[in-house]
Parts: C-alpha cells; sequence; structure tokens
C-alpha cells in the first residue's frame, strides 16, 4: 500500500474513517447553514461572529474537564455520548428553521450546546486514532482523518450551497441543510458499534485525582516546544482562521455572490487543505519547523487574499491558504499526540483544542466588527497580520529560551571538563567527602 494511506491497511481504521466522512460532510453542511441561516435572519456579520464565537465557547471553558474525561473513561464511550448530544441541538434548530418559528437567540443557544457536545468530542476523538492504528501509524492515520475532514469540506459546503439555492434560499431551506447534519451522526455512531475491540490498544484509564486539570497544565509548561507549537495554534485559531466569516462577507458584500458561490469558496479551499493532509500523510514523523514555517506562510497568504480584486482571483488563493493552514493544523497535531505522554495526551489534545478553537470566541465578533467597521477585506488583512506578528514574537522567545539553555549545557560541559582535567592532575590523589586522600 502506498505510504500515504498505510493506516487504511488497518481494519478498524477504514471502518471509523468511513462513519467520520458522512459526519464530516454534515458537520460542512450546518456550518454553512448555520451561516446563511443568520445571515438571513439579521445580516450582520456581528451577528455571524457572536453565532461562530458561541459555538466554540464551549471548547475555552470545557476543554480541561473534557481532556480529563477522555483520560479517565474509555473513549469509544465518551464518542457514542458526544455523538448524541451533537445530533439533538442540530435537529431542534433544523426543525425551529424548517417550520418558520426560529429566532436569532435560538440559533445563538442552539449554537453553544451544540458547541458543549463538539467540546467534549474533540479530544477523545483526538486520542482515540492512536488507540486504533498505534503509534507507528499516528502520523499518517492523523493525515489521513484531516484528508477525509477536508474531502467533506469539499463536499459538504457545495451540496450545502446548491441544496439553500434550489430550496429557495430562505430560513426553511438552512433548516433542511441543518437537518441533514443531524441525521449524519448515525454513521459515526454505527462504525463505533462495528470496530473490533479485540484490535483496539487502549490507553489505561487514570484514576481520579483533584488535581488532573492543574497536572496537564503544568506538563504543558514545563515543554517549551509544546508552548510554541500551542501559541502558534492560538494565534492561526482566533485571528486567522475565521473562514466562516470572512468568506460570506467577502461573498456577498465585496463580490457581490449569493449562496451557491459562498458554498463553492469553501469547497475550493478545500482542494489546498486536502492536498496538505495528504502531504502530512506521508510524513513519518513531523517536525516543530514544519509548524512554525507553516504558520507564517499562512498568515502572509491570508493578507494577499484580502488584497485580491476580483472573485475569481480570490477563489484562486485559497487552495494555498488552505494549503497553508492544514499543513499547520496536521503537525501540530501529530506532534502534539507523539511527543506527549500517554497518560497526558487526552489532557494535552483537550489543551491544544481549547486554545485552537476557544480563541474564537474572542477573536470572531472583533473579526466581524472590523468586517462591519472597516470593510470584509480588512478581516482577512487584519486577521493574518496579527498572526504574523503573533508568531514571530512567539518563535522569537522560544530561541532565546533555547539559547539560554544551550549556553547553560555548553558552561555545565565546560566544567565537566575542567573537573576532569583537575582529576586527572591529581595523580592518584581521591577526594572522598570533600577531603584530599592519599593513596596508602
Amino acid at each position: 500500500m502506498s505510504p500515504t494511506f498505510r493506516a487504511l491497511s488497518v481494519p478498524n481504521f477504514r471502518i471509523y474513517m468511513l462513519g467520520a466522512i458522512f459526519s464530516n460532510t454534515g458537520t460542512w453542511m450546518q456550518r454553512i447553514g448555520q451561516d446563511w441561516l443568520v445571515l438571513q435572519l439579521t445580516g450582520s456579520g456581528t451577528a455571524l461572529g457572536i453565532t461562530t464565537g458561541l459555538q466554540l465557547l464551549p471548547a475555552l471553558l470545557f476543554s480541561p474537564v473534557a481532556g480529563v474525561v477522555a483520560d479517565r473513561m474509555p473513549k469509544r464511550t465518551v464518542l457514542r455520548c458526544t455523538q448524541i448530544a451533537m445530533a439533538l441541538p442540530a435537529a431542534l434548530l433544523g426543525v425551529l428553521a424548517v417550520t418558520g418559528v426560529v429566532q436569532t437567540w435560538h440559533v445563538f443557544v442552539l449554537a453553544f450546546v451544540f458547541g458543549i457536545g463538539t467540546a467534549f468530542d474533540a479530544p477523545a476523538r483526538q486520542s482515540f486514532v492512536v488507540e486504533i492504528v498505534g503509534r507507528r501509524d499516528l502520523a499518517n492515520a492523523v493525515g489521513l482523518n484531516s484528508a477525509s475532514f477536508n474531502l467533506a469540506r469539499m463536499v459538504g459546503p457545495a451540496v450545502a450551497g446548491l441544496l439553500i439555492a434550489a430550496l429557495g434560499s430562505g430560513v426553511d431551506a438552512a433548516g433542511w441543510v441543518i437537518l441533514a447534519n443531524a441525521v449524519s451522526y448515525l454513521a459515526v455512531l454505527c462504525s463505533l458499534q462495528l470496530l473490533d475491540a479485540s484490535r483496539l490498544t487502549p490507553s489505561e484509564v487514570t484514576g481520579t485525582r483533584k488535581r488532573a486539570v492543574r497536572d496537564g497544565v503544568a506538563y504543558v509548561r514545563s515543554r517549551p516546544d509544546l508552548v510554541l507549537i500551542l501559541t502558534c495554534v492560538f494565534f492561526v485559531g482566533t485571528f486567522g482562521m475565521n473562514f466562516q466569516l470572512s468568506s460570506a462577507l467577502m461573498a456577498t458584500e465585496v463580490f457581490g455572490k449569493g449562496a451557491g458561490e459562498y458554498g463553492l469558496l469553501a469547497s475550493i479551499m478545500a482542494v489546498g487543505s486536502l492536498a496538505g493532509a495528504l502531504l502530512a500523510a506521508r510524513r513519518t514523523r513531523p517536525r516543530l519547523r514544519t509548524v512554525v514555517l507553516a504558520g507564517l506562510a499562512f498568515s502572509v497568504t491570508e493578507m494577499v487574499a484580502g488584497l485580491m480584486p476580483t472573485y475569481a482571483t480570490f477563489a484562486a488563493v485559497l487552495p494555498l491558504l488552505g494549503l497553508c493552514a492544514l499543513t499547520m493544523i496536521t503537525s501540530a497535531n501529530a506532534t502534539i499526540q507523539l511527543t506527549s505522554s500517554p497518560m497526558m495526551r487526552g489532557r494535552v489534545a483537550a489543551l491544544y483544542l481549547m486554545v485552537f478553537m476557544g480563541g474564537t470566541p474572542i477573536g470572531s465578533p472583533l473579526i466581524g466588527w472590523v468586517g462591519e467597521a472597516f470593510g470584509a477585506r480588512w478581516m482577512m488583512i487584519g486577521g493574518g497580520g496579527i498572526t504574523l506578528v503573533g508568531i514571530s514574537v512567539a518563535l522569537a522567545l522560544y530561541l532565546r529560551v533555547q539559547d539560554s539553555r544551550g549556553e547553560e549545557l555548553r558552561r555545565a560541559l565546560r566544567d565537566l571538563r575542567w573537573r576532569n582535567a583537575r582529576r586527572a592532575d591529581l595523580h592518584g590523589v581521591e577526594v572522598h567527602r570533600g577531603r584530599l586522600r592519599l593513596p596508602q
């Protein structure tokens, strides 16, 4: 089998991937449907940013606890519960929209409830992959997981945009798209049921500890490489990856397009994201420098995209933007999982997701306000600029710490060589408890 797809030789991973593709397609359909629903109800970029922020706010609030849950409970059981927790609010929002009684506050509340399910699902799902494929194929499995997510990202938005347009582009049309996502969670539940438990290698479930969350934070703080990765992910996730918001306003306000063209933008960018995920799947071991360089390239590309004069040129830059984003995300994800202690993997994954998704409640309303006050282009130019500065400062601080530690190591080696030389000059004189002892 090709090195790009070697994790698919594991039967359980094939089953898991099949369910994930259906569910991810539904998730992307809901993202487009929910955004279009908010625009139909309010016509406000700020309201769109608030919706996105509320949906990702639980990642900031509950991810540390969710990581502890993932480490303490069987991850397969956690995933079964979270699929139901995400399907119910999606179904309710879809019904409210289809029946025409939906209001903006309904979307806000249900987006937050949906986000709670996502917050507990993500760390369990991230750390469950290694139990399916083992450490040897983990980097490849993470890349293929991202590839399936972005394959769905190509299909889901395009299908959602076409369905909304075919059904009249109204509130009820968005509702039907959201209902399709509620049904898609059945695919994951079925795949989890079909997994061969004897072929899984579950991590040891930790016992109850009062300081479990604090231990996870302390572990990350002791690792400068993990701190650098999380900082890069924070700036990209908070200020850079507001594609739902920026693409919607660029399509509708700057270029005067409708739902079909808006959905097409997400699919176009997913082409680059899929390429980035497949390239990442070929790497046997991700590197820290890949994370940093991809983050810097992403920020510059986003600023360039904001300057594009036409819909066609804007769409042409999006694949490169998707390629940079997925290269960084996939490399960061795989590096964190491969280098973290198995006992800490769930908590580290939760902290990763907390900074990646949890910063959006701060960034989305801010970026949405920038779009309304200064225009949609400045959402991308400003977001890319902040990301560029943030990653550059984080890299400079990391290199400074590394230089400091390197100097400490060099001093220790010099001292060791001096002590060895002095010991050789004693010609048989021994040091015993701080005193010189002559040989007998």
